[in-house]
């Protein structure tokens, strides 16, 4: 066999069309594992939002109709008890400063932040949690405690208390 035959062949299983390169792994690789599970707990933690006597009925009517937006939660979850600006929530939950922007704007129009000066830079602005928001936010905590159970109850503690080690180990 010439030379050239064989590099031919060398070149053409490198570019085999996709249909024939075994891609399951784009199936279950962690990181798309590890996104789903993100996707599912949010889910079930706003369908608790949703159904919750406790979180302001505007709130769960938006939440029941499906308006609050995992985005959404990004602002529960980063926004701090005392504060904090745009920029620093928007790096916090790996946003653009645009982005989290438009999401406060709708939050501060549900009544669940407002913005206030900020009293370490006259020209700089807050974002706080209203009264509304803090009633939320511990809506909130119980959810996230109730999917967390439900969590252990489908896999087990041993495996989730090892998920939630590792995953704590990967993330610092």
């Amino acid at each position: 066999m010439p030379v050239n035959d064989s590099l031919n062949k060398k070149s053409r299983s490198k570019t085999e069309p996709p249909s024939a390169i075994d891609d399951r792994w784009r199936e279950t690789h962690l990181g798309r594992l590890l996104g789903h599970a993100m996707r599912r707990f949010d889910a079930r933690v706003l369908a608790l939002m949703a159904n919750n006597d406790q979180v302001p009925l505007a709130l769960s009517n938006l939440a029941a109709r499906d308006q609050i937006s995992a985005a959404h939660v990004h602002i529960t979850r980063h926004l701090s008890l005392q504060g904090s600006r745009l920029t620093e929530l928007a790096q916090a939950a790996g946003m653009t400063k645009q982005a989290m922007g438009n999401l406060v704007t709708q939050c501060e129009a549900w009544g669940l932040v407002k913005r206030e000066g900020d009293v370490r830079d006259a020209r700089a602005r807050k974002i706080v949690f209203t009264e509304t928001g803090l009633a939320w936010l511990a809506a909130f905590q119980g959810a996230v405690s109730q999917a967390e159970a439900e969590f252990k109850d489908a896999v087990g503690l041993e495996i989730a208390t090892v998920v939630a080690l590792g995953l704590e180990a990967y993330c610092m």
